[in-house]
């Protein structure tokens, strides 16, 4: 049975010059605001002891563009200032909550430049978009239709630090889910392989960075070599920029491709909860274990599920998968990550990762 999902579609756009310098104008206010909204909520508890409302902190921004010093504020639409506020909001709902670490200041330089417009800051007609404060469409590449008969709900615009522009139309879309099937399926995933199946199957992992780490290294040379400041050190920080962006894309198509078949194919998927934070800690496998994703393959395999109605299961990060023989069960007492095949005492001989897969299966339909 079809049901209703809030779908995100990405596309690229090329804004006209009066259009870059409106949202770039728009994107500084949206930091400044988020930065000032923080700094007097951290400043009130640690003198007052209280905490500040989204709606305390709405009438501080109406007081700031009464000032001479922010009266450039009201030079922008007041939509995506006032998201930045809800975004604050939210931000230190989840850090009560537990669920993330407290709210960082944003850097002109390291945060992605951003802005939210709601339905009152935008026109959509004829399935054309035009911006509060702009007198013409956005000219946007089409790379896929927006469903029919769909009214965009809240359109953010960004610019990567490659200098590309992207604007992300939130709609409400009806999805039908494939027919149920009593497939399912265990996932291991790896390093050498991106994932490996219950089934035997190995898909493997293509390493984007690793197939792009030269000409990373001389983009970054490059730059190392530039005076800072100077107009060359931004050109080529950009240089080093776009080929970041060409690796994190060919990782996210890739990623996109191998989950949505994983969803399709099987009613059930089984999982690791991996502590990917962790991980990145290790030296050692911090570079692999970002190139492969997991994190973002999870997270992809999360919605998916929920999407197109199919169940994850998730497995505790502690579970002995690899050292857990999937025929009698036994657990071996030690097993080298240099052992890729290895052979129980019941005699039944194992490939390390199709093992691990079939205990992640066997434990999550236990568990459910």
């Amino acid at each position: 049975m079809a049901h209703v999902v809030k779908r995100a579609y990405k596309y690229r756009f090329y804004p006209t010059p009066g259009q870059a310098e409106e949202l770039a104008k728009t994107f500084g206010c949206v930091r400044l605001v988020y930065n000032k909204a923080l700094e007097e909520r951290i400043r009130v508890r640690e003198e007052e002891g209280r905490s500040v409302s989204y709606s305390q902190s709405s009438a501080a921004l109406t007081e700031w563009k009464r000032t001479g010093d922010l009266a450039f504020l009201n030079e922008v639409s007041c939509v995506p200032l006032q998201q930045a506020l809800r975004h604050l909001q939210a931000a230190f709902a989840h850090f009560f909550a537990k669920r993330a670490r407290h709210p960082v200041f944003k850097s002109r330089k390291r945060s992605r430049a951003s802005a939210e417009y709601t339905r009152s800051a935008f026109r959509w007609r004829d399935g054309r978009l035009t911006l509060a404060k702009m007198d013409a469409p956005l000219d946007i590449v089409w790379s896929r239709p927006l469903p029919d008969g769909v009214e965009p709900s809240t359109v953010t615009v960004s610019r990567d630090a490659a200098g590309r522009w992207f604007v992300c139309i939130l709609v409400e879309d009806e999805i039908a889910p494939p027919p149920p099937t009593n497939v399912t399926v265990g996932v291991d995933l790896g390093i050498t392989t991106l994932a490996t199946l219950s089934t035997g199957e190995k898909i493997d992992n293509p390493r984007h960075e690793k197939a792009d780490r030269r000409r990373l290294a001389k983009a970054q040379r490059a730059l190392a070599r530039k005076a800072k400041g100077s107009a060359n050190r931004a050109k080529a920080r950009l240089v080093v920029a776009r080929v970041h962006a060409r690796i994190a894309d060919r990782r996210r198509d890739h990623l996109h491709k191998v989950t949505t078949r994983l969803v399709r194919e099987n009613q059930t998927i089984a999982v690791e909860d991996l502590k990917v934070a962790n991980m990145l800690k290790n030296r050692s496998l911090a570079r692999a274990v970002a190139d492969a994703g997991w994190r973002e393959f999870r997270s992809m395999l999360s919605y998916k599920a929920a999407w197109y109605g199919r169940e994850l299961l998730v497995i505790d990060r502690w579970f002995p998968s690899s050292k857990r023989c999937s025929a009698c069960g036994a657990v071996t007492e030690s097993l080298p990550l240099g052992v890729r095949e290895w052979v129980c005492a019941c005699g039944a001989a194992h490939d390390r990762d199709v093992n691990a897969a079939a205990n992640i299966l066997a434990a999550g339909l236990a568990e459910s």
